[in-house]
């Protein structure tokens, strides 16, 4: 789920929000920020479909199915778990401190987000969930390639020599 798997909105503010202190270039540091809390936005949205997808639900509603052990758990609540059940771990994220490192992790997280809700999308015969949905994915793609571009902005100001792009904090 994209409240709080592994790919999920919970795991992409705080990743982002993390990789800002540690981010020599203003730019970027606004852009983790930016997008960081937009993520926060995209959460409460995804929270608020789950809740009310599932507020109404009954121990004995025929719908119940595989969410019966949640219900067990959480009631009608809305929990960072992954669809699976696994509550979300700070293990999800990826803060490493190194520029490259880091946007590069970004980059793939918003790709696999994109992908979850590809795959939401083909399970989803309710449009009003479908039309957040297909928004939230069109975020994903377009702060794909915001770090796209500050991968590119980091490599221009760092050392064009080295072939790693070294981070400019550690290597001085």
């Amino acid at each position: 789920m994209l409240y709080g798997g592994p790919d999920g909105e919970l795991g992409a503010s705080i990743r982002y929000l993390s990789q800002r202190y540690s981010m020599p270039y203003p730019e970027l540091k606004g852009l983790l920020t930016d997008i960081g809390v937009e993520e926060l936005g995209h959460l409460e949205m995804v929270g608020t479909i789950v809740y009310q997808l599932t507020r109404k639900l009954s121990p004995d509603d025929p719908r119940m199915g595989n969410f019966a052990p949640y219900f067990t758990d959480h009631g009608a609540s809305v929990y960072p778990a992954a669809a699976s059940g696994a509550p979300w771990t700070a293990s999800y994220i990826g803060v490493k401190g190194d520029i490259i490192c880091d946007l590069t992790e970004d980059l793939a997280a918003e790709q696999k987000a994109r992908v979850t809700y590809d795959n939401i999308l083909r399970q989803s015969d309710d449009p009003d969930v479908s039309d957040v949905i297909r928004f939230l994915r069109e975020r994903e793609i377009i702060h794909f390639q915001r770090f796209g571009e500050a991968i590119q902005l980091a490599k221009d100001k760092m050392n064009q020599k080295n072939v790693y792009y070294m981070n400019p904090v550690l290597d001085r």
